[in-house]
């Protein structure tokens, strides 16, 4: 854990709405440009000083390692939920297009995705394989189905989805090439015909 708090010292009041607005700052930095976004400028869009945020974060580093494990679990919370889903094939279509509508706004989650080393540099690789672990069902209720083809595997899947996403990030608000490029996608998880 990076965080510079102490784990079961409560912090004040003060302390917490100060750690929350670093991170919406954050989310929103980090989403919109990436792992670029300097602590000062962070610092700046939460309305808090510099030393605020090494307060609660040792390093940029900490703070996008905290934003991308609360986006990944956020996502697998919801991909969890598609193991109940009465309809396998479509609510899986649906959640892949999120993932990949997520890289549009979220450049965070493409570099997650994306580059091998932020996994290794930000220890995110236990949030993409919760990700990934719950995915697991709903994909294999969709194969169970015949929505999508029975050689994927939820591994696969996650290459796939990171490569679109990365040219979804690419198409920079373009809606009929984000459009075009889900509509490959899925096109290349339904089964063969």
């Amino acid at each position: 854990m990076d965080e510079r708090e102490v784990p079961g010292t409560p912090m004040r009041a003060d302390a917490r709405r100060n750690r929350a607005r670093v991170l919406d700052a954050a989310r929103v930095a980090f989403g919109a440009e990436g792992s670029n976004v300097s602590l000062d400028e962070i610092a700046r869009r939460a309305g808090v000083g510099a030393g605020t945020v090494y307060r609660h974060f040792a390093s940029k580093e900490a703070l996008l390692h905290a934003v991308v494990v609360d986006r990944l679990g956020t996502l697998a919370e919801e991909a969890h939920a598609l193991a109940d889903d009465p309809e396998p094939g479509p609510g899986f279509f649906a959640f892949v297009e999120r993932l990949g509508r997520e890289a549009a706004t979220k450049r965070d989650v493409v570099e997650a995705f994306a580059r091998s080393g932020i996994e290794v540099q930000l220890g995110v690789a236990d949030a993409v394989r919760g990700l990934a672990e719950a995915l697991d069902a709903p994909l294999r209720r969709a194969q169970a189905a015949g929505a999508v083809r029975p050689d994927l595997g939820v591994d696969d899947l996650i290459v796939v989805v990171a490569g679109a996403a990365s040219a979804i990030s690419q198409s920079q608000g373009d809606e009929r090439r984000t459009a075009l490029v889900l509509a490959v996608l899925a096109d290349g998880l339904r089964p063969p015909r």
